[in-house]
Protein backbone atom coordinates (compact mmCIF):
# COMPACT_ATOMS: atom_id res chain seq x y z
CA UNK A 1 0.00 0.00 0.00
CA UNK A 2 1.84 3.38 -1.25
CA UNK A 3 1.94 6.27 1.55
CA UNK A 4 -0.89 8.82 1.40
CA UNK A 5 0.41 12.47 0.73
CA UNK A 6 1.21 14.45 3.50
CA UNK A 7 -1.53 15.88 5.20
CA UNK A 8 -0.37 19.67 4.65
CA UNK A 9 -0.69 18.73 0.93
CA UNK A 10 -4.08 17.44 1.60
CA UNK A 11 -5.22 19.81 3.17
CA UNK A 12 -3.64 23.36 1.09
CA UNK A 13 -6.27 25.74 1.04
CA UNK A 14 -6.13 26.84 -2.07
CA UNK A 15 -7.89 22.67 -3.43
CA UNK A 16 -9.75 22.17 -0.08
CA UNK A 17 -13.31 22.27 1.59
CA UNK A 18 -14.66 20.99 4.26
CA UNK A 19 -18.17 19.75 3.91
CA UNK A 20 -20.45 19.47 7.28
CA UNK A 21 -23.22 17.05 6.72
CA UNK A 22 -26.86 17.11 8.17
CA UNK A 23 -25.35 19.20 10.57
CA UNK A 24 -28.90 20.37 11.15
CA UNK A 25 -31.58 21.34 13.25
CA UNK A 26 -33.55 18.50 12.46
CA UNK A 27 -30.73 15.68 12.62
CA UNK A 28 -28.25 17.03 15.51
CA UNK A 29 -30.40 19.50 17.04
CA UNK A 30 -31.69 19.42 21.01
CA UNK A 31 -34.71 18.09 19.72
CA UNK A 32 -34.04 15.88 16.88
CA UNK A 33 -35.83 13.30 15.79
CA UNK A 34 -32.99 10.83 15.99
CA UNK A 35 -31.96 11.97 19.62
CA UNK A 36 -29.24 9.36 20.05
CA UNK A 37 -27.13 9.99 17.27
CA UNK A 38 -27.83 13.74 18.27
CA UNK A 39 -26.98 13.62 21.28
CA UNK A 40 -23.49 11.63 20.18
CA UNK A 41 -22.99 14.22 17.65
CA UNK A 42 -23.03 16.65 20.39
CA UNK A 43 -20.94 15.56 22.98
CA UNK A 44 -17.75 15.53 20.52
CA UNK A 45 -18.05 16.05 16.97
CA UNK A 46 -19.90 19.78 16.80
CA UNK A 47 -17.85 21.15 19.64
CA UNK A 48 -14.87 20.12 17.08
CA UNK A 49 -16.88 20.89 14.20
CA UNK A 50 -17.48 24.55 15.40
CA UNK A 51 -13.65 24.84 15.72
CA UNK A 52 -12.33 23.73 13.04
CA UNK A 53 -14.71 26.03 10.63
CA UNK A 54 -13.54 29.26 11.59
CA UNK A 55 -9.84 28.00 11.20
CA UNK A 56 -11.15 26.98 7.64
CA UNK A 57 -12.33 30.22 6.75
CA UNK A 58 -9.23 32.19 7.93
CA UNK A 59 -7.06 29.52 5.91
CA UNK A 60 -8.87 30.37 2.30
CA UNK A 61 -10.68 26.92 2.59
CA UNK A 62 -14.54 27.16 1.61
CA UNK A 63 -17.05 25.39 3.84
CA UNK A 64 -20.19 23.83 2.55
CA UNK A 65 -23.23 22.59 4.44
CA UNK A 66 -25.14 20.04 3.06
CA UNK A 67 -28.24 19.49 4.48
CA UNK A 68 -31.43 17.20 4.04
CA UNK A 69 -34.77 18.79 2.78
CA UNK A 70 -38.56 17.06 2.47
CA UNK A 71 -41.30 18.73 1.43
CA UNK A 72 -44.08 18.36 3.62
CA UNK A 73 -45.71 16.25 1.25
CA UNK A 74 -42.82 14.16 1.15
CA UNK A 75 -42.70 14.75 -2.75
CA UNK A 76 -39.23 13.76 -4.08
CA UNK A 77 -38.43 12.45 -1.26
CA UNK A 78 -37.10 8.62 -1.08
CA UNK A 79 -39.34 5.59 0.44
CA UNK A 80 -37.05 2.12 -0.07
CA UNK A 81 -35.29 1.92 3.04
CA UNK A 82 -36.04 1.65 6.66
CA UNK A 83 -34.11 4.66 7.37
CA UNK A 84 -36.71 7.24 5.09
CA UNK A 85 -39.29 5.15 7.52
CA UNK A 86 -38.14 6.07 10.52
CA UNK A 87 -37.58 9.88 10.07
CA UNK A 88 -41.23 10.34 8.91
CA UNK A 89 -42.58 8.46 11.58
CA UNK A 90 -40.31 10.46 14.53
CA UNK A 91 -41.29 13.94 12.59
CA UNK A 92 -38.35 15.56 12.08
CA UNK A 93 -39.36 18.92 10.07
CA UNK A 94 -36.81 19.32 7.67
CA UNK A 95 -39.00 21.65 4.98
CA UNK A 96 -36.92 24.00 3.37
CA UNK A 97 -36.33 27.30 5.53
CA UNK A 98 -37.46 25.35 8.73
CA UNK A 99 -34.86 26.02 12.02
CA UNK A 100 -34.86 21.48 11.31
CA UNK A 101 -33.44 22.19 7.54
CA UNK A 102 -31.45 24.63 8.46
CA UNK A 103 -27.52 24.61 9.82
CA UNK A 104 -27.22 24.98 13.87
CA UNK A 105 -26.31 28.23 14.93
CA UNK A 106 -22.70 26.90 16.20
CA UNK A 107 -21.78 26.52 12.66
CA UNK A 108 -23.18 29.56 10.64
CA UNK A 109 -23.52 29.68 8.38
CA UNK A 110 -21.37 32.16 7.36
CA UNK A 111 -21.71 34.72 4.25
CA UNK A 112 -18.65 33.15 2.53
CA UNK A 113 -19.84 29.23 3.08
CA UNK A 114 -22.36 27.66 0.77
CA UNK A 115 -25.39 25.66 1.77
CA UNK A 116 -26.81 22.68 -0.72
CA UNK A 117 -29.84 21.05 0.18
CA UNK A 118 -31.47 17.58 -1.15
CA UNK A 119 -34.41 15.73 -1.18
CA UNK A 120 -33.37 12.48 -1.79
CA UNK A 121 -30.79 9.43 -0.99
CA UNK A 122 -28.29 8.70 1.66
CA UNK A 123 -25.11 10.83 0.84
CA UNK A 124 -24.82 14.57 -0.46
CA UNK A 125 -23.67 13.59 -3.57
CA UNK A 126 -25.34 11.01 -5.48
CA UNK A 127 -27.29 13.32 -7.67
CA UNK A 128 -26.71 16.76 -6.46
CA UNK A 129 -25.20 20.09 -6.96
CA UNK A 130 -22.43 19.33 -4.83
CA UNK A 131 -19.62 17.37 -7.00
CA UNK A 132 -20.37 20.27 -9.55
CA UNK A 133 -19.58 23.04 -7.21
CA UNK A 134 -16.57 22.04 -5.52
CA UNK A 135 -15.36 21.50 -9.43
CA UNK A 136 -15.84 25.08 -10.05
CA UNK A 137 -14.39 26.02 -6.88
CA UNK A 138 -11.31 23.81 -7.97
CA UNK A 139 -11.07 21.56 -4.77
CA UNK A 140 -9.70 18.20 -4.69
CA UNK A 141 -9.26 17.31 -1.20
CA UNK A 142 -12.53 16.99 1.18
CA UNK A 143 -12.78 17.04 4.64
CA UNK A 144 -15.98 15.05 5.72
CA UNK A 145 -17.70 16.25 8.92
CA UNK A 146 -20.81 16.14 10.68
CA UNK A 147 -23.35 12.09 10.76
CA UNK A 148 -23.44 9.86 10.14
CA UNK A 149 -20.70 7.28 10.40
CA UNK A 150 -23.84 4.51 10.01
CA UNK A 151 -24.67 5.81 6.50
CA UNK A 152 -23.88 9.14 5.34
CA UNK A 153 -20.29 10.24 5.75
CA UNK A 154 -19.78 6.49 4.89
CA UNK A 155 -21.39 7.51 1.42
CA UNK A 156 -19.91 10.82 1.02
CA UNK A 157 -15.97 8.69 1.33
CA UNK A 158 -17.03 6.56 -0.81
CA UNK A 159 -18.75 8.98 -3.64
CA UNK A 160 -15.66 10.99 -3.13
CA UNK A 161 -12.91 8.32 -4.01
CA UNK A 162 -15.03 7.20 -7.04
CA UNK A 163 -15.10 10.63 -8.16
CA UNK A 164 -11.25 10.93 -7.97
CA UNK A 165 -11.21 13.30 -4.60
CA UNK A 166 -8.30 13.23 -1.75
CA UNK A 167 -11.06 12.48 1.14
CA UNK A 168 -9.53 13.31 4.88
CA UNK A 169 -11.86 12.63 7.69
CA UNK A 170 -10.80 14.25 11.14
CA UNK A 171 -12.31 11.10 13.41
CA UNK A 172 -13.21 13.83 16.10
CA UNK A 173 -15.30 15.48 14.27
CA UNK A 174 -17.57 12.72 12.64
CA UNK A 175 -20.13 10.99 14.37
CA UNK A 176 -22.00 8.12 14.22
CA UNK A 177 -24.39 5.53 16.70
CA UNK A 178 -23.07 3.56 18.70
CA UNK A 179 -19.69 4.94 19.18
CA UNK A 180 -18.10 2.08 19.49
CA UNK A 181 -20.31 1.21 15.76
CA UNK A 182 -18.78 4.41 14.15
CA UNK A 183 -14.74 3.81 15.43
CA UNK A 184 -15.13 0.43 14.08
CA UNK A 185 -16.41 1.49 10.66
CA UNK A 186 -13.58 4.44 10.94
CA UNK A 187 -10.81 2.16 11.56
CA UNK A 188 -12.54 -1.16 9.46
CA UNK A 189 -13.42 0.79 6.38
CA UNK A 190 -13.06 4.65 6.06
CA UNK A 191 -9.29 4.26 7.00
CA UNK A 192 -8.49 2.04 3.64
CA UNK A 193 -10.06 5.16 1.20
CA UNK A 194 -10.02 8.37 3.33
CA UNK A 195 -6.89 9.82 5.77
CA UNK A 196 -7.72 9.53 9.54
CA UNK A 197 -6.62 12.73 11.11
CA UNK A 198 -8.45 15.02 14.12
CA UNK A 199 -9.08 18.42 13.75
CA UNK A 200 -6.33 19.86 15.89
CA UNK A 201 -4.18 18.36 13.51
CA UNK A 202 -5.83 19.81 11.04
CA UNK A 203 -5.82 22.95 12.64
CA UNK A 204 -2.06 23.30 13.25
CA UNK A 205 -1.16 22.53 9.88
CA UNK A 206 -3.32 25.58 8.62
CA UNK A 207 -1.77 27.72 11.36
CA UNK A 208 1.76 26.97 10.44
CA UNK A 209 1.78 26.94 6.74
Amino acid sequence: MSPAPPLSELVNPAHTAVITQECQGGIVGPDAGLHLLAAEARRVALPNIARLLPEARGAGVRVVHCVMERRPDGLGANHNARLFAGGRARGSELTPGSPGASVVAELGPEDSDLVLGRFHGVGPMGGTDLDAVLRNLDVRNIIATGVSVNVAITNLVMDGVNKGYNMIVPRDAVAGYPAEYADAVLDGTIALLATLTTTDEIIEVWRTS
